[in-house]
Formats: C-alpha cells, structure tokens, sequence
C-alpha cells in the first residue's frame, strides 16, 4: 500500500467522478457523443500532465488511451467556455480534499503541530478574459488587463497542500480567503510582508497558534511601553538581537523582534530594490525603510526556549519552498504557456494544468522525504513518465493502486540535493541551523 492511502480514491473522484453532475448544465455536454465531460478531462490533464507543450496530436494519443478516438481538429472544437466550466469545477473538487502522510519529520519543524507556509503567484492571462479573472492593469511586475492569482498554503511539515485559492490578479495578498484560515494549536506559519496584519497574527495567537512574519517597516514597536525608533535603536545593537516588544499603537500584540544584520553589499542590493520598486510605483521611499535595509527583521510569538534565533532564521529561509513549488508548476508544468491564442483554449489550458500540477503535489506524497530534502523537479519528472500506465490503470482501484506502488518505488531513487557551502539547502539548514549565519 501506499504512504497516501487515500491517493487512489481522490484520483479517481477527481479525474472519473467529478466531471459527470456539470456535463450538462455547463453546456459541455448538448448531445451525445463519444467525448464525455470526464474523458475529455482526462486527456486534456493527463496529456498536458504528461507533455506541458502537448499539441492537439499529441492530446488526441491520450484520450486513445483512454478509450476514446478523436481528431485534433474535433478536440480543438472541445476549448470552449463550458469546457473551461467543466475543469474548473474538477479543479475545485481537487482543492476540496487535503491528502496527508506520515513521515520522519526534522526536529526544527517536529516542535510545531505543522509548519504552514502561505504566499501567492499570479499568471498572466490574455485580455479577453478580464471579465472572468481581472488583472493588475497599471501594477508591476503584472502589468495585465487580465490575471489569475493563485494563493497556497503548504505545511512543510508533511508536505501537504492545505489550501489554495483562486483569485483576481488585482487582489491583496492579504485580502486573500487563506490569510483568515484558521492556524491549529501549536502549529507555526509563516508568511511575508504582503501578508502583515496585527489583527490576523493577534487571533493566530489568541487561538493558541504561533506565527514567524517578517516586520512591516510601517509598524510601531513598544519596548516596556515606550515608542522604539528602530534604526536609531538598532544601529547601537549586535548583530544579532532578540527583544521581547508589543506591536501596533495601542500595544496590543507582545511579540519577540528578531533583528539579524546583513552585510553591506546585502543592504545595499535591498535599497535598490527598494527604490527600484518605488520609482515603478511613483512614490518616494521613507528614510525609515532605507535605514532598515541593514537588518532581516522578524516577529514572533514563539517563546524563546522554543525557537532562538538562528531558527527562526533557518524557517524564514524555508519560505523558499512554497516558491520551489510554484517554480515546479510554472517552469516544468508550463502554467503560463499556451500553443494557443484562443482566450478559451487558454483558460481550459491553464485550469488543467493546474489541476494536474495539485494531482502531482498529491502523487509528490508517495516520497518519503520530507519537502526540501529532495529534488522536486526529478520526482515530477519521474511521476510524468509514468502518467501513461496511471491512464491505462485509473478506472481500475486495484490497478492504480499497483500503478501507484510502482511511482512510490521511484520516488525512492531521488537523490537528496547535494551538499552547498554558499548556498545551504534546507535539508543543510535543518540539520545545523546555527549554519543560517555563517
């Protein structure tokens, strides 16, 4: 058996069950005909699951493995606006379940009931289908009439995709449905600046959770209930500082700031990034903000005998690994790459892309190595080169199931990433956090 037991079954739910109540009432399905709404789910993420840049050709091959014998030219007619309809709702169905596992966890992250990382990507997308995911026309780096933006939440932990959300590309990162979720009791997330509210970290800890931020330059600190000026304060500290503060004006939220310096030429890359951005936006950049360059500043409620700060410096760096993900789905599952120019094509494209890429992230589980201590785009690779015996075997529970043993076998062989001096790869940083400094 599997280490995911209930991989098999949401495979199937997803992939043979989920389209079939919206065939009709999304208009895929007007009459009868040889491709249902469920094969033509299969070959449409099976085959770009398998080939990112398949051609109609090429897609075609796939639903003959699934039974099924169609022209490109007929499936091409099949990229509609009901088609898209059909995918989004197999996509959602998807997001609907949240497989686990259990492995071997690192003592760093084996302190927390899980270690959650949230942040976004946004995908750019033709104009035409503003109507449907408005863009960020005006904004940098997505300068679009037209984009989606897709917000995850992933426990390092054990690997899970807890959440992911859809939304306009215009939309705030902390306006986002997954800023608001819920943070189990003694469990730790992470999320950066786009994400910093007093108010969501104020009822993270009240619900008995732990957040690690880095600090928004904007908000006031109190030590001992007098107003830090920061840069002031810090450019007369060590290297590294660890303070017990309360945050906001008021005072409402005791936190520990967490101040590690950076060498020069670290704050001089961070302030012109920093001017860059604002020219960008047309504004003027606060002294403040440019003084602050010299530190990487966090905030936390994990106590001191918990976490020190070469820790908590070791999981802001573990943050990397939600952007490792997204990387995997942009670069190697071609997210945001169409052969086509067709507003619809495009839309059903990157809805089954997507789909088959959370599939993947479910198929990643069989691995016993926890995230980060592997290479992800040598196991996907692996995985695609077996999606044609998972089509052949998916109607089957006991054949996939073997299918499935066979990928787990694989995964088996991914060889950890190799040893860096420069660079520390997390399964470095986890096993000698003290390494985050030198």
């Amino acid at each position: 058996m599997t280490s995911v037991p209930h991989l098999p079954a949401h495979l199937q739910a997803v992939l043979l069950e989920a389209a079939a109540p919206v065939a009709r009432s999304s208009g895929f399905c007007r009459r009868r005909s040889k491709l249902t709404a469920a094969c033509f789910v299969q070959t449409v993420v099976l085959g770009w699951w398998q080939t990112p840049h398949a051609t109609l050709g090429q897609l075609c091959q796939m639903a003959a493995l699934r039974g099924v014998a169609i022209t490109p030219q007929g499936l091409d007619q099949r990229f509609t606006a009901e088609a898209a309809t059909v995918l989004l709702v197999c996509l959602q169905a998807a997001l609907g379940r949240t497989l686990s596992r259990t492995i071997a966890v690192p003592p760093l992250l084996a302190r927390f009931s899980a270690v959650l990382v949230l942040d976004s990507t946004t995908i750019a997308l033709p104009d035409a289908l503003a109507s449907i995911w408005a863009g960020c026309k005006g904004r940098v780096p997505h300068n679009t009439q037209s984009a989606l933006k897709c917000s995850a939440l992933l426990d390092l932990s054990q690997g899970s995709l807890v959440g992911l959300e859809l939304g306009d590309g215009r939309t705030q990162d902390r306006a986002t449905a997954l800023q608001a979720m819920p943070v189990p009791r003694e469990a730790l997330r992470i999320a950066d600046q786009g994400y910093w509210s007093l108010r969501v970290l104020a009822a993270i800890a009240d619900d008995g959770g732990y957040f690690l931020s880095r600090y928004h330059p904007q908000t006031t600190v109190l030590r001992e209930g007098v107003r830090l000026d920061l840069p002031r304060w810090l450019a007369m500290q060590e290297a590294t500082v660890d303070v017990a503060v309360t945050l906001g004006l008021s005072g409402g939220l005791p936190a520990r700031l967490l101040a590690i310096r950076v060498p020069s030429s670290v704050a001089d890359a961070r302030r012109r990034r920093i001017r860059a951005q604002a020219r960008s936006g047309g504004h003027a950049v606060p002294a403040r903000t440019l003084a602050l360059a010299d530190w990487t500043l966090l905030v936390t409620n994990v106590p001191a005998t918990l976490l020190s700060v070469a820790e908590a410096e070791v999981l802001r760096r573990l943050r990397w690994q939600i952007e490792l993900v997204f990387k995997l789905w942009k670069s190697h599952g071609q997210l945001d790459a169409s052969r086509s120019a067709k507003p619809a094509r495009i839309l059903c494209e990157l809805y089954a892309k997507l789909l088959a890429m959370v599939l993947q992230h479910g198929v990643l589980l069989l691995g016993e190595q926890p995230f980060g201590q592997w290479c992800l785009v040598q196991a996907a690779q692996a995985i695609r080169a077996m999606i044609g015996m998972l089509a052949v075997t998916l109607e089957s529970l006991p054949l996939l199931q073997t299918t499935l043993d066979h990928i787990a076998r694989v995964l088996t062989t991914i060889a950890p990433p190799p040893k860096r001096r420069k660079h520390p790869s997390a399964a470095q940083l986890l096993a000698a956090p003290h390494i985050a400094f030198a």
